[in-house]
């Protein structure tokens, strides 16, 4: 064989293992690659999806309420909020409850429109929200005509839904540890006012005593109480009264608060439904300063302009007020005094974000009950995650309407239109990236 040809052979040789060791190297690139760009709430998961995102639901959670006594027939009505002072004390507010029906068996409707049935599969069939007491609760709707207005559809209080069980405590297995009524089982604080539709459970968290708020948007009403619920300690705005001065509110949604350097911490009100500013008040109740003019629904662009004022958080760290002006489908931010500073939109219809939190991590927490999803952004507004589907299954969302997370990373969601409450936990071998932060905390 000469010599050309042994050179040749080499050659050809030497080009075969650079392409191969060059190959092996690009194909190792390209999967190092893709890891890095992976969007995997489990870091190199094989197979599955995201369904819950980083978390499994506690399906057992919590424990159904028709195991007590008188309770056999019936289940939670519309879950409007949820506050998670630890994983063994968890605050929530119901809207009664409702008769606990199977699943109806496929109908025909043919006596309304050919070609239709009911239920759809794998679809949510009885939206608690409507089906709940009072029956108003949309922007523009009179609180005053609320139960009226429910009665007026044929309903019967008893019958279709009972007023009882609004505001609850649950430990970490889901046991009901506490229900806040009177003697009679009803929805009354202490003294005596009747909630009509309670709206936010909260906690300031720079309160050792940790007292509880609770909100009742159709009673326009703010109620400070002691840790168990026995007391009121302050109370904001004047019961069944609506207004815009600094005694009253017109249907407020929701509240934050923002410490302050003397001690304390100050209140801000998103008010509301049918006000459209945010109040701040000190941490006795003195009333601060307001700000916000009536939008536009849909298509407002101006800043501090809103239609419905659905949510507030508060960036201790900037001090910074984030408001959700819900039907603009935007966050608008301001400083602490009400100035302007920038806004981001959460996009398009269907989006329809009801409530936000911001984490200690600083970064803010949308629940989306257009697309059913839980949106992460930082406080800038950069989208950065998303998970969450639509059904009425164990882990499903329909209408989460309030969040909250405990210090044990487990994350609470109260829903209207499901109806009642869920916990998740997080897998494991999680990225915590994945994961809601947790709650704000500095006084315990």
């Amino acid at each position: 064989m000469g010599k050309q040809i042994w050179i040749a052979i080499i050659l050809v040789a030497a080009a075969a293992v650079f392409f191969v060791s060059n190959n092996e190297n690009t194909i190792a690139q390209t999967e190092t690659e893709n890891a890095a760009f992976s969007i995997s709430a489990i870091p190199g998961q094989i197979g599955g999806q995201d369904i819950l995102g980083g978390y499994e639901v506690d399906a057992d959670w919590p424990r159904e309420i028709n195991n007590k006594p008188g309770d056999e027939d019936w289940t939670w009505g519309a879950g409007q909020s949820i506050y998670a002072e630890s994983e063994d004390r968890v605050y929530a507010l119901m809207r009664g409850q409702l008769p606990n029906i199977e699943r109806p068996r496929t109908q025909y409707l043919r006596d309304i429109a050919p070609s239709l049935s009911f239920p759809i599969g794998r679809l949510p069939w009885r939206d608690a929200t409507a089906a709940s007491l009072p029956a108003n609760g949309g922007t523009g709707a009179l609180a005053e005509e609320g139960i009226s207005a429910w009665l007026a559809r044929g309903l019967e209080i008893g019958v279709d839904a009972r007023w009882d069980y609004c505001v609850v405590v649950f430990d970490a297995d889901g046991n009901m540890i506490e229900e806040w009524t009177d003697e009679q089982g009803n929805c009354t604080m202490p003294n005596g006012e009747q909630l009509q539709r309670p709206h936010f459970v909260g906690m300031d968290p720079y309160d050792a005593d940790k007292h509880v708020w609770i909100l009742d948007d159709h009673k326009h009403t703010i109620y400070k109480l002691t840790n168990d619920g026995s007391e009121i300690v302050m109370q904001l705005g004047t019961y069944g009264e609506l207004g815009t001065d600094e005694n009253h509110f017109n249907r407020p949604s929701m509240m934050d608060w923002m410490p302050e350097e003397e001690g304390g911490a100050s209140i801000f009100v998103a008010d509301g439904y049918n006000g459209t500013r945010v109040v701040k008040f000190d941490s006795e109740g003195n009333f601060i300063t307001q700000w916000g003019e009536p939008g536009a629904r849909g298509g407002e662009t101006r800043p501090g302009y809103w239609h419905n004022v659905h949510g507030i958080a508060i960036d201790p760290v900037g001090r910074r007020v984030f408001v959700n002006d819900r039907t603009n489908n935007r966050v608008q931010v301001f400083d602490e005094d009400g100035n302007y500073l920038y806004e981001w939109s959460f996009g398009p219809e269907p989006a329809d974000i009801h409530d936000f939190m911001i984490t200690a991590d600083g970064h803010l927490w949308a629940a989306d009950r257009g697309t059913n999803k839980m949106l992460k952004y930082d406080l800038e507004g950069r989208f950065l995650y998303s998970w969450g589907t639509w059904g009425d299954f164990p882990g499903g969302f329909w209408g989460v309407h309030g969040i909250s997370s405990d210090p044990q990373g487990n994350f609470y969601v109260a829903e209207v239109d499901n109806g009642g409450f869920q916990k998740y936990t997080p897998r494991a071998g999680v990225n915590p990236e994945t994961l809601v932060g947790a709650p704000v905390r500095s006084a315990w």
